[in-house]
C-alpha cells in the first residue's frame, strides 16, 4: 500500500506542535518570579536583634512603655532595661558593664563616660525639674523650702553626687536655705519610696516622680525650680554589641512619637 499521501499530510501537523510547544516556552519565561523588594525595616532592626539600655531611675516608667511600643514596632528585637543613679550607671559603663545606651539625667554624668571615650556623640533628649513629694493629702503641713532646714522634719533628698541630688542643691541654694537632711537616698526613686512610705515628711525629688506615684504622694511646686532643671542626654556606647540596633532605638527615642509619651510622664523639651 502506497502512504506517501499520510506522510506528508503529517508534516503541519508536526510543525503546529512545535510552535505550540515554543509558545509555552516563551510564555513560561516572561511569568517568571520578580526580585521580592527589600525591606524598609531601618537597619539593624531585623528579627531577633536585643540591645541593653542603662536608664537614670526617672526615667523608670516612661522608658518601660517606650520599650514595648518599640518592640511591637520591630518585631523579633528585645529591649532590656536597667534603671538607676546615673552616677552609678555611668561608673559601671566606665568598668566596662555590656550595654549598648546610655541614658542620663544630667550632662555630667553622661561626660563621666564620654570623657573615658566609651559612647558616641550624645544629644539631649527631655528636661525635668525638682519638685516637693509630701505624702497623699500632706498630713505633716508641709509649706515650702523652708520646711527642709527645720530639723523637726522627717526629710528626704537625693546624695549630692546624683543628678537630683545636684539638682536639690542649686534649688536650696537659689532659695538660700541650709537643709537638714535626715537621710541621703543614692537615686530618685528611693527617695521618693520614703514619702509613698510615709517614712518622711517631704522629699525633694523630680516633678515626673509625683506624677508616676499616682494617689500615693502630692506634689508642691517651688519657683526656684526653674534654675535647677536637668537636661537629659542619650547616647549609643561604643563597646555595643549591636550598634545599629542601639543606633535604631535612640533615634526612635528622639522620635515625635516618643515625645509624646515623655510630655505624658511630664518631661518638657530640652
Amino acid at each position: 500500500m502506497n502512504t506517501a499521501p499520510e506522510r506528508k499530510a503529517d508534516k503541519p501537523l508536526l510543525l503546529a506542535a512545535l510552535v505550540a510547544v515554543l509558545g509555552l516556552l516563551i510564555s513560561a519565561c516572561g511569568t517568571q518570579p520578580q526580585p521580592t523588594a527589600p525591606s524598609s525595616s531601618p537597619e539593624g532592626s531585623s528579627s531577633g536583634g536585643a540591645i541593653t539600655v542603662l536608664a537614670a531611675a526617672s526615667l523608670t516608667e516612661a522608658f518601660s512603655q517606650i520599650g514595648k511600643d518599640f518592640e511591637a514596632e520591630n518585631p523579633g528585637n528585645k529591649v532590656t532595661f536597667s534603671f538607676g543613679s546615673s552616677a552609678t550607671l555611668a561608673t559601671q559603663i566606665v568598668q566596662g558593664a555590656p550595654a549598648d545606651v546610655f541614658a542620663a539625667a544630667s550632662p555630667a554624668t553622661m561626660n563621666t563616660v564620654t570623657a573615658a571615650g566609651a559612647a558616641n556623640t550624645p544629644k539631649d533628649f527631655v528636661s525635668n525639674k525638682p519638685e516637693i513629694a509630701v505624702p497623699k493629702g500632706n498630713p505633716h503641713k508641709i509649706t515650702g523650702l523652708q520646711d527642709f532646714a527645720d530639723e523637726s522634719k522627717r526629710i528626704a533628698v537625693c546624695a549630692p553626687q546624683v543628678p537630683c541630688g545636684a539638682a536639690a542643691d542649686r534649688v536650696f541654694a537659689e532659695a538660700k536655705i541650709v537643709p537638714k537632711p535626715d537621710t541621703l537616698e543614692q537615686d530618685v526613686k528611693a527617695t521618693l519610696q520614703k514619702v509613698a512610705l510615709d517614712e518622711v515628711d517631704a522629699a525633694l525629688v523630680y516633678h515626673t516622680d509625683v506624677l508616676s506615684a499616682g494617689d500615693q504622694v502630692d506634689g508642691i511646686e517651688i519657683p526656684e525650680a526653674q534654675q535647677a532643671i536637668n537636661v537629659y542626654p542619650i547616647a549609643t556606647l561604643k563597646d555595643s554589641k549591636n550598634p545599629a540596633l542601639a543606633q535604631v532605638f535612640m533615634d526612635y527615642v528622639l522620635s515625635p512619637e516618643c515625645r509624646a509619651v515623655l510630655a505624658k510622664a511630664g518631661f518638657a523639651q530640652p
